[in-house]
């Protein structure tokens, strides 16, 4: 039987979750615009989730937009999951994504994003870009008010640099943090930034956006090809085993519309690698 058996991470240092989670972007339309064209299997997908021990589901208000955040509350999973949602990128119909960092925007959608939710209190409330348009500083401080004020429990950053890390926690505790990184696209912890390093110093929850990198790892393919066969595992599930190895903070979403699918992501948390693959795939 297919169960979640990832081991458990402390979000905030309160929220305990099972290090693989799911992320429920591709439960939207094409582009991530609008509804997916069955919205019965999208719901299904989450409840699947949930069955298999899956705890911890990532989302946004530009998702759909609005389209994966109603999903979440129509299935009837936000009560048994923490769920993490993000605000500070607008959609258009060409499906272009938008810095949008303004403080009232940010006021604006956690109340839109609670209200999609069905929840009180937000779990997790990501900041999704920073704003070049916008102070990094003024952004921030508005979560940690939307925190103080007891509209979100947690507050969270993604797409930033060490740098805005830094910043941000001279602000606010900071939860968790979301980069886009994989073994094949490791620019979150090399040169200047090395942001998973700094989470791992600091206890933050590190999760990994394009964790599977839609099967193409560049120069990483071969190796996890091989490591796949080595396992009898497919190379998805050598990627997430990789994910949860590498790193003890590591948090990856993977997303997909598919049950099947779903089922086979959450059976990589079964697959134990050996050092040397790990280091191969880690050099």
């Amino acid at each position: 039987m297919v169960e979640n058996r990832s081991d458990t991470f402390d979000i905030g240092g309160e929220l305990t979750v099972h290090r693989l989670g799911f992320g429920a972007m591709r439960l939207c339309g094409p582009d991530i615009v609008g509804p997916p064209a069955d919205e019965d299997s999208a719901r299904e997908v989450l409840q699947r989730a949930a069955d298999l021990g899956v705890d911890f589901v990532d989302t946004a208000d530009s998702y759909g937009p609005g389209v994966s955040e109603r999903l979440i509350r129509e299935a009837g999973v936000a009560d048994e999951m923490v769920v993490a949602t993000k605000a500070g990128l607008l959609r258009n119909r060409a499906g272009d994504w938008l810095a949008h960092g303004d403080p009232d925007y940010i006021r604006n959608q956690v109340l839109v994003s609670r209200d999609r939710l069905g929840v009180d209190t937000i779990d997790l409330y990501q900041f999704h870009r920073p704003d070049p348009d916008t102070p990094f500083e003024d952004s921030v401080e508005t979560f940690a008010e939307l925190k103080d004020e007891g509209l979100i429990a947690h507050v969270g950053l993604s797409n930033v640099t060490v740098e805005q890390l830094e910043t941000a926690r001279d602000i606010v505790d900071v939860a968790t943090v979301q980069n886009r990184y994989n073994p094949g696209d490791r620019e979150a912890d090399r040169g200047s930034d090395r942001v998973l390093d700094a989470c791992e110093e600091y206890g933050i929850g590190f999760i990994p956006w394009f964790p599977l990198g839609a099967g193409d790892m560049d120069e990483k393919t071969d190796v996890i090809a091989e490591v796949a066969d080595a396992h009898d595992a497919t190379p998805e599930q050598v990627t997430l085993a990789w994910h949860l190895q590498h790193s003890p903070v590591t948090l990856p979403i993977p997303g997909t519309s598919s049950v099947a699918h779903l089922e086979e992501n959450v059976a990589a948390t079964e697959l134990e690698l050996t050092d040397e693959e790990i280091a191969r795939l880690s050099e």
